[in-house]
Order: C-alpha cells, then sequence, then structure tokens
C-alpha cells in the first residue's frame, strides 16, 4: 500500500489576506475533487496559522507549523509552543529543516527535543533530514542520514514511530532549482526506509517519507512514482495555487 501526503512548506511568504487566498484555492481544488485519497497538508507563516486554522477546520485540508519550541511555555521570547499551535488547529510540525539546522544552528540534540515533546501532544513531528553538496560529494550522503536520524529519533518507540512522517531534503536541491535524479532519490528513500525499519520493526512500513528538494509540477511525476516516496514537503511550487494543485493531482496517480 502506498500512501500519499502534500505538504506545502511556504516559509516566510505569504501575509495573512494572501494565505487565506491561497488556501481557499486549494480549498477550491479539493471540493471539486472531493474524491482525493492523498493527504494535503499547508504550513503558513505563524502570523497566518489561527486564521488558515479558521478556515480550514471543517475540512479535509490539514494544517501544518514550520517549527516550535519544546516548553509548553514560559520566558523563551520569539518563540513558539506546541500547545499555542494545537490551540490553531495544527496537527503537523515541521522540525529539522536544512534552513533551521545552518542558518538558525539547530542541532539534533533540540531537535530530538522538539519531536518528543510534539509526539507527547499527540501532534505528528514532520523530521526533515539531509545532506550538504559537500557531503554528498564526499561519499557520506548514508553517513549523514544515518547519524541524523539516530539522533533526532533519540527516544522513540516502536509503538511511535508510525506517527513521525521523515523528509529527505537534499540540502544542494532545496531553493535551487536543481532536483536529485531518480537514481539518487531511489537510493535514499530506500535507505532510509531499510533503517528505519531495522531499527524500528514493521511498523515502520507505514512511516511516509516525503522528498523534499525543489520538488514541482514538472518534476512530480517522476518523483511520486517512486516506491519509497510518499509524497513531498514543497517549497516554491506550494505558494502558486495552480502548482500545488497540480501535484497532488500526479500523486493521485500513485496512490494505492
Amino acid at each position: 500500500m502506498k500512501n500519499m501526503l502534500i505538504a506545502g512548506n511556504w516559509k516566510m511568504n505569504t501575509n495573512v489576506f494572501e494565505s487565506q487566498k491561497l488556501v481557499e484555492y486549494i480549498l477550491g481544488f479539493m471540493k471539486t475533487n472531493d474524491n482525493l485519497k492523498s493527504r494535503v497538508l499547508v504550513c503558513p507563516p505563524f502570523t497566518s496559522v489561527y486564521a488558515i486554522g479558521q478556515i480550514v477546520k471543517n475540512s479535509e485540508l490539514l494544517l501544518g507549523a514550520q517549527n516550535c519550541y519544546f516548553e509548553e511555555k514560559g520566558a523563551f521570547t520569539g518563540e513558539i509552543s506546541i500547545p499555542m499551535l494545537e490551540y490553531c488547529g495544527v496537527s503537523h510540525i515541521i522540525i529539522g529543516h536544512s534552513e533551521r539546522r545552518s542558518y538558525f544552528k539547530e542541532d539534533d540534540e533540540l531537535i530530538n527535543k522538539k519531536l518528543l515533546a510534539i509526539l507527547e501532544h499527540h501532534l505528528t513531528p514532520i523530521l526533515c533530514i539531509g545532506e550538504t553538496l559537500d557531503e554528498r560529494n564526499q561519499g557520506k550522503t548514508f553517513d549523514v542520514l544515518k547519524n541524523q536520524l539516530d539522533k533526532d529519533l533519540s527516544g522513540v518507540s516502536k509503538e511511535q514511530i508510525d506517527r513521525i512522517v521523515v523528509a529527505y531534503e537534499p540540502v544542494w536541491a532545496i531553493g535551487t532549482g536543481i532536483s536529485a535524479t531518480r537514481e539518487q532519490v531511489v537510493e535514499a528513500h530506500n535507505f532510509l526506509r531499510q533503517l528505519l525499519i531495522d531499527k524500528f520493526g514493521e511498523n515502520a512500513n507505514s512511516v511516509y517519507i516525503l522528498y523534499g528538494g525543489s520538488l514541482s509540477e514538472k518534476n512530480a511525476d517522476e518523483i511520486l512514482s517512486i516506491e519509497n516516496v510518499n509524497g513531498g514537503l514543497i517549497g516554491g511550487a506550494s505558494l502558486k495555487g495552480d502548482s500545488f494543485c497540480s501535484i497532488i493531482q500526479t500523486a493521485e496517480k500513485y496512490v494505492v
């Protein structure tokens, strides 16, 4: 069985009005195609989360957040807690994105704390992992992926693993317009699936493994047809309603 999750990470784009218009477009598409088998998720900036939550709360469109902090409350200026996001209707939270790792120096220890806290609140973490171009050129891709997965999933039980989404994001393909080749995606996703099974047993077969490196309507068919690709974490293409919905349509071809 192959499940699909098509997730839009809007990053630091769209104000509240623009977010609402984009969501309304996606909802219109979903209503027209009311038999969708793929799950669809949008992750707007924090300033739009509550407003979007009000729009989607009676729909099949899922709401996610782009980050969180692991403490529930306190003197943490500028941070957003999981209960705050939960109140807004958030079901998924992205953690470990390469931009958080590189620009804001978030390490695996912090990412692991966030992941465990998200699970405690019965929400779904979307754990992003991936290698840099230097690491790939040095033949370290598998070592990097295993190291990140081991550290970020520390303390996760076999019973919890199917509540986690993993997103493979080759850092060199994010925001560059360059996507990994089909062969590169196949080997990375197969490797991750086997790692999860070795660590957590057969429950890991139901883990969504998303591809997140410049996925667009142009390469969606090639990427989403791959056996161990269960959807995409989409950046730029998710900001255009027609492009995002085109990717959803492509995903529908491969849902079993």
